[in-house]
């Protein structure tokens, strides 16, 4: 049951990892010019208000779970404008950290793991049925969408850090 848990596994890490390997070669751009690029514009607004922008064009490596912007679609009305009033910066940034580790994590490596160690806590990762899912509700739809300082992967839904 094991190995065939493994090649199911490696039929849908394959694609990944070539798909990755080709990016390395041609990335040009870090996470917030990629992020930009691929019009992550609500997460690139929280980035910007959260005053991450520096931080993530700096060195790296940095992986980033990035929320679509369908994915802030689904937050309680009324959450994402709050957030993203200087007096919240504090709040915005916690869920900002929790979206990123701080390590390059190709798809190929995050679907070996349980567990990813995020900025601001611990993240689970379980394939079910092919599909990767992070804290049991959140769906990766892309993977290795390569930068000069890390990688992307995205995602259906904004992640909330445990309340502590």
């Amino acid at each position: 049951m094991k190995k065939l848990m493994l090649a199911a596994l490696a039929l849908f890490v394959l694609p990944a990892t070539v798909q990755a390997d080709h990016h390395k070669e041609t990335a040009k751009k870090n996470i917030v010019e990629t992020a930009v690029a691929a019009k992550f514009n609500t997460l690139v607004a929280a980035v910007e208000a959260g005053g991450l922008v520096e931080t993530l064009s700096g060195e790296g490596p940095f992986t980033v779970f990035a929320p679509t912007d369908e994915a802030f679609g689904k937050l309680p009305k009324g959450t994402l404008e709050t957030l993203l009033k200087p007096e919240n910066k504090d709040q915005l940034v916690q869920i900002l950290k929790y979206h990123v580790v701080a390590a390059k994590v190709p798809a190929a490596k995050v679907v070996e793991l349980k567990k990813a160690d995020t900025l601001a806590g611990e993240v689970t990762i379980e394939v079910k049925d092919g599909t990767v899912m992070l804290n049991d509700k959140v769906k990766v739809v892309k993977t290795d969408v390569m930068a000069t300082n890390g990688v992307i992967h995205v995602i259906d839904t904004v992640l909330l850090p445990p309340s502590k």
